[in-house]
């Protein structure tokens, strides 16, 4: 993997934390993350046939991604987008380096509205946990380790899409881990929850969680809760059956 060795930042009791860090320090990130979605790839490969396909939402640099590709060489595909310029390259660099013919990788932001959006850059020669980054101040806004200066010439103009916009004639699998626009990203998927069905995965430590579970119960949903996320099966899905709240 290609890892920003400044990708961490120190917390008051002396720890740190972020992809780049937790990599370097243990040689992964977010193991039972990744592996619950691999157990759910396959049950949707199981219950659907070939042809899975899995959407990334704030890839970062790829753990999902060339976890998911890797196992679903030969019958699905990973579609990753990520919204940080030099966190993309790293993302496109890993899914080449991992040879994940099956995986694109897309820089774009995700949304309820299709257009572009002005990002953030921070310097990446300094430490900052690099996935922590909003694309929007708010008052909440989260310290990332360094300041995120969001003015106009501190900026760059990106794609803003919806996940509706990219035509897709299938899809098993959303992950949105987007830092807070994870409703936004859901309002911009409505066509595809109600064509497609796919469970969903949403992190909700930046979000409106319950504004978050009432929309997916609106598309009927089961939506279960598994530490920072929320996982979201359809009532009429077969892998639901797997499921042991």
């Amino acid at each position: 993997m290609i890892v920003n060795r400044f990708d961490y930042q120190t917390v008051p009791d002396g720890g740190s934390f972020g992809v780049g860090f937790d990599l370097l320090e243990t040689s992964s990130f977010s193991s039972k993350e990744v592996d619950l979605a691999l157990s759910m790839l396959e049950l949707r490969r199981r219950y659907f046939g070939d042809g899975v396909v899995a959407v990334d939402c704030g890839a970062n640099i790829g753990v999902h991604t060339i976890e998911w590709a890797r196992a679903m060489t030969g019958w699905g595909e990973v579609i990753a987008i990520e919204a940080q310029e030099r966190v993309f390259y790293a993302l496109a660099g890993n899914i080449a380096l991992n040879n994940c013919f099956n995986a694109r990788a897309m820089l774009a932001a995700v949304g309820d509205k299709t257009g572009s959006i002005r990002m953030p850059v921070l310097d990446h020669t300094r430490p900052a946990s690099f996935g922590s980054v909003e694309l929007t101040r708010k008052d909440t806004t989260e310290f990332v380790g360094q300041a995120v200066d969001y003015s106009e010439q501190a900026t760059k103009e990106l794609p803003y899409l919806t996940l509706d916009s990219l035509g897709l004639r299938r899809a098993d699998l959303i992950k949105i881990d987007i830092e807070g626009m994870e409703k936004e990203a859901l309002t911009g998927a409505k066509g595809i929850l109600r064509r497609c069905r796919p469970i969903v995965v949403a992190e909700f430590i930046k979000s409106d969680k319950v504004a978050l579970r009432s929309f997916l119960e609106g598309f009927d949903y089961k939506v279960f809760e598994l530490r920072m996320d929320l996982v979201a099966i359809h009532r009429d899905d077969r892998s639901l059956d797997h499921v042991r709240p």
